[in-house]
């Protein structure tokens, strides 16, 4: 049950950390255009709406494997959001 618990707290942590850093830069910088920094918000949320419900499957045949394939999607989508951050 603690990877379940820490395999959700790990998605809270690095996708909440993603938007802190977007809304921080909308912050520093208003006169830009912050339509890119809304859509990898709202693209953060998408992620975070799809992974909590496979976190929260039960009757899983192999519960190790599925939870490495859980957080292997967090690490590629975490990447995928950073690197449109840093393009900002």
């Amino acid at each position: 049950m603690a990877n379940k618990r820490e395999l959700k707290k790990n998605i809270n942590d690095a996708l909440g950390e993603i938007i802190y850093h977007v809304e921080e830069w909308e912050r520093n910088n208003p006169g830009k255009n912050t339509e890119a920094g809304e859509a990898i918000i709202d693209e953060a949320i998408d992620v975070f709406d799809s992974l909590i419900p496979k976190v929260n499957a039960r009757k899983i045949e192999n519960p190790s494997a599925h939870f490495k394939a859980v957080k292997g999607e967090l690490e590629t989508a975490a990447v995928s959001l950073i690197e449109k951050l840093n393009s900002l």
